[in-house]
């Protein structure tokens, strides 16, 4: 049987690169798990692979989200399953990229949603609109700080659900993911890349200035035209949402340069902190030669 190997760490490390070197060895398929490369025509600033790039390569799960939808996981899961287990079906390899945290666990996993309650998220989202998603999700941060950690401060969608979660079921909104020293959903392997801050820090500033040099606000102003907005999914991305609020005359561009590189290295601190605890996880140095590294601990080299 074929067993899927994933590839997880944080943002800017190299996964894409490693991901195609192992789909060419292992004759395999990438399925995406990157929340934003979801969603179409956000490509330079999610460090998007062009076509030429993936090498030939079949790619799942890019480009399928317009701008105006709200992400959902329990969408992803469900599709991206049924990638998984089609490219199964032909004998090949999934490959699965993506430092997502709650995405990479939703499929990694065999994560069963918690419920619902309308009448008790209308009461967050009404406590949301009294005062503001920073204190909101300060609250959030007081009954489940491993949660906080994990979802970012200003977005309203996911800290309202979480603390929904957690009057529906008197648990932590944690508790409701499967624990992280379960077998893997069929067996998968996971390879993570592991870095440092000295060698990861001037990787994400130096991204950064080329996302910028290649034409990220054109990206952003054609993304406007789309239906993109600051209050949504995709808006709220990490350079997306700098990008809108220079263009709105918030911040300066200087400003949403350097925002943009703190909010990545904030966001890397918390993959660090998410992946880490998953001893599941096959580590390797991304600043050395990871393909070799993983293929040494899948017993292929």
């Amino acid at each position: 049987m074929v067993t899927p190997i994933a590839v997880v760490g944080p943002t800017a490390s190299g996964k894409s690169a490693l991901g195609i070197a192992l789909a060419h060895k292992l004759d395999g398929e990438v399925v995406n798990v990157d929340s934003m490369q979801l969603y179409k025509g956000m490509d330079i600033g999610t460090a998007k692979l062009t076509v030429e790039e993936r090498e030939g390569i079949a790619h799942h799960q890019l480009d399928v989200w317009d701008v105006t939808e709200t992400a959902s996981v329990a969408r992803f899961q469900s599709d991206a399953v049924a990638d998984v287990e089609d490219i199964m079906s032909r004998g090949k390899t999934p490959i699965l990229v993506g430092g997502s945290m709650l995405y990479v666990q939703s499929l990694v996993d065999d994560w069963q949603f918690p419920p619902t309650d309308s009448a008790v998220r209308a009461r967050f989202e009404s406590r949301l609109a009294d005062i503001g998603v920073e204190a909101l999700h300060a609250e959030l941060t007081q009954l489940d700080p491993e949660a906080a950690a994990v979802i970012e401060n200003n977005d309203p969608r996911r800290t309202v659900r979480a603390l929904e979660v957690i009057e529906l079921t008197g648990q932590p909104f944690q508790a409701s993911q499967p624990p992280k020293d379960a077998p893997p959903r069929w067996g998968t392997r996971i390879i993570g890349l592991k870095t440092t801050p000295e060698w990861l820090n001037p990787r994400i500033e130096q991204r950064t200035a080329m996302m910028f040099e290649q034409g990220f606000v054109a990206e952003v102003e054609h993304l406007v035209q789309q239906g993109l907005i600051a209050d949504s999914t995709a808006g709220r991305a990490i350079g997306y949402s700098q990008v809108l609020a220079a263009m709105a005359g918030e911040m300066t561009w200087e400003d949403a340069f350097e925002r943009t590189v703190t909010g990545t290295r904030r966001y890397v601190r918390r993959q660090r902190s998410w992946f880490n605890r998953d001893h599941r996880v096959s580590w390797v140095d991304a600043s050395g030669d990871p393909s070799a590294q993983a293929l040494e601990i899948l017993g292929l080299q």
